[in-house]
């Protein structure tokens, strides 16, 4: 018997993906656990996979619409099987709510929808004009028209090879054509250009605004000489440079600030319900920097591991990262944060906790500056971290005695081994 397929909820933060590409047609065999879809999620890029066999007998939503979970998707059931009533069950359902097509790029987009963002229904959109170069509306997602802007490309010029003429994702990245080239009468004021947040944007908004209004943060922050770490780094890269390896600085921190949660585990902790979580084991979450957003991929046990072996992992959940390949898995259940600014030449700031976790380390950049040593001024490397702390958890004394720990690890690297 045939059913009606609803977008599943990929990963527990997810509140609606869009549906970036189809990974089968209408008439296509599914069994269980086969690939129907691929969702860009709050998260990642994620695999949608069938529940049911039987065969797609109807695409309901097209590729590059927004919409939440468990909005109807697809029709699997039985080959030849009649799905009128399901149709007509669908198109009842989204009629009410159905917002108005999506406006063509540049132009401010229609109010979002509870359900989905772009189609007059959830069933199909009526056929209108794609683009084609002939001045007709552009029908496209927010993802495509986002994809176009950050390419420069007139999305009027493009040939959309979706249902109806709507342009897709891979239309965009197979665009060869010319892209447009801004212009602006001189003395012209330019109203804002008016985007719709992403579905990541929209989580990392909910999430920080909830951090700063229930937990009550409190900064500790400290100056250190990072000669002897970047020495220690010069030494191992030397050892590492036979095998085409190398580490960087923020891995190194990373294996200091986990060894020095080991030493002052009051830090290593969440606050849970009316409960304190102090962890077992030291799970360092990493800020990366991601189109539209950031995640943050855990090392697992990192106090546990080998500089070379954090930096290689690192490197791969890092780029995993920026291509949206990570799972849910890699991205949750961290006990402590670092985030590093310095490569952007920042000094010094103070970092949102990353909830439920009750610290987050944020670095700055390496100073190049005069010290006294031994009652002479000297040439000297340091660099500042600020601890955020929840103080429902990290008393003062507690933080502090964190960030001094922290200190002589950096100052001296060789504690890390004792």
């Amino acid at each position: 018997m045939a059913k009606i397929i609803g977008l599943p909820k990929l990963s527990p933060t997810m509140e609606e993906g869009t549906l970036v590409s189809w990974a089968k047609k209408e008439g296509d065999t599914v069994d269980v656990d086969d690939l129907l879809a691929e969702v860009e999620t709050d998260k990642a890029t994620m695999e949608f996979r069938s529940f049911d066999r039987g065969v797609l007998l109807k695409i309901l939503v097209p590729e590059g619409v927004t919409l939440e979970a468990e909005v109807p998707v697809a029709i699997i059931g039985k080959e030849g099987e009649d799905i009128t009533e399901l149709l007509a069950q669908v198109a009842s359902a989204g009629s009410a709510s159905a917002p108005e097509p999506a406006s063509a790029a540049g132009s401010q987009p229609a109010p979002e929808s509870p359900a989905v963002s772009a189609p007059d229904s959830p069933v199909a959109p009526a056929p209108e004009p794609a683009s084609g170069g002939n001045g007709g509306r552009v029908i496209s997602s927010p993802l495509v028209r986002r994809l176009a802007r950050e390419r420069s490309i007139d999305l009027r010029a493009v040939q959309g090879s979706g249902p109806h003429g709507r342009i897709v994702k891979r239309d965009i990245e197979s665009y060869a054509g010319p892209v447009a080239v801004p212009s602006r009468v001189s003395g012209e004021r330019l109203p804002p250009e008016v985007r719709q947040a992403t579905s990541m944007r929209r989580t990392i908004a909910r999430k920080l605004t909830e951090s700063k209004q229930t937990i009550p943060h409190y900064y500790l922050t400290i100056d250190c000489d990072i000669g002897p770490l970047s020495d220690a780094r010069a030494a191992i890269n030397s050892e590492l440079e036979a095998d085409g390896k190398k580490v960087s600085l923020n891995d190194l921190l990373i294996k200091a600030a986990a060894v020095a949660l080991r030493r002052v585990p009051g830090v290593n902790a969440s606050w849970v319900g009316k409960e304190i979580h102090y962890h077992q084991v030291v799970d360092i979450s990493v800020a990366v920097a991601v189109e539209d957003g950031l995640m943050t991929p855990v090392i697992r046990d990192a106090d546990r591991k080998g500089i070379a072996e954090i930096a290689e992992e690192v490197r791969d959940l890092a780029s995993r990262a920026r291509d949206r390949k990570l799972s849910v898995e890699e991205m949750t259940n961290g006990t402590f944060s670092i985030s590093n600014l310095g490569m952007y030449g920042i000094e010094e700031f103070a970092a949102v906790i990353n909830p439920p976790e009750a610290a987050i380390l944020a670095v700055g950049t390496v100073r190049e500056e005069p010290v006294v040593e031994g009652g002479q001024v000297v040439p000297g490397r340091r660099l500042r971290f600020t601890m955020s702390c929840d103080h429902r958890v990290v008393d003062g004394a507690v933080g502090a005695q964190y960030m001094a720990a922290l200190k002589r690890i950096i100052e001296s690297p060789l504690n890390m081994l004792l």
